[in-house]
């Protein structure tokens, strides 16, 4: 039974995750859909490029709580069905997974950094504040998302390793959790990262001027 509540609990943080808050919140304020613009990334980042700094808040907040939901949701109440940190490892990846491969997108979706940093927060407030101190401080000085981003990944399981056991639990499934994470934010920054090495990488407040992108209002055909 506790592998059926195992799986179960998987699907549900899937499905959470897979919600795609950027399309939902651009519809409901009136913009543009976030796929038909910039990167054509589902994320908070993208939704920013439409102007509007209320939807990237909302978006950016709604796609960390998918992520940091399932995960105290196990914390708290777990226990009693047999569920424990390594659960928690799982439906952590699980909605992050659902974000980055939503079956509501046709198993396409976002990037995953607020989502991850959510599952962070869910497995230890300490770290993911950790992981958020380091975004923030890497933004405010190149003032790259992409490379906040990149950077806090590689740093996440680092600060795991280094104070696990004493700011938190240490558990050897929720690290091989925050390193699988780590490993798909890389992929799925590595156009990014290939812009940054050319210094083609637009920062944050400027507008996306590669070939081919396409500015807020028009759609994909």
């Amino acid at each position: 039974m506790q592998t059926i509540y195992l799986l179960l609990a998987m699907v549900l943080a899937y499905l959470l995750g897979s919600v795609p808050f950027a399309v939902l919140v651009s519809k409901s304020m009136g913009l543009a859909d976030p796929r038909s613009f910039g990167s054509g990334n589902p994320g908070a980042t993208n939704v920013l490029r439409s102007g509007s700094k209320l939807a990237a808040v909302l978006t950016l907040l709604l796609d960390a709580a998918k992520g940091w939901l399932p995960v105290a949701l196990v914390g708290w109440f777990g226990a009693r069905w047999g569920l424990w940190e390594g659960a928690q490892a799982a439906v952590g990846l699980a909605a992050f997974a659902g974000h980055v491969w939503s079956v509501f997108l046709r198993f396409k979706g976002g990037k995953g950094v607020a989502t991850a940093l959510g599952v962070l927060l869910g497995i230890s407030p300490w770290l993911g504040l950790w992981v958020l101190l380091s975004w923030v401080l890497v933004l405010a000085v190149w003032r790259y998302s992409s490379l906040s981003s990149v950077l806090a990944a590689l740093l996440a399981p680092l600060f795991y390793i280094v104070a696990g056991g004493t700011l938190w639990a240490y558990d050897r499934w929720v690290l091989l959790a925050v390193a699988a994470m780590s490993a798909i934010l890389l992929m799925r920054h590595a156009g990014n990262i290939n812009r940054l090495m050319q210094g083609k990488e637009p920062k944050v407040g400027q507008k996306k001027t590669a070939a081919g992108a396409a500015t807020p209002g028009q759609r994909h055909k």
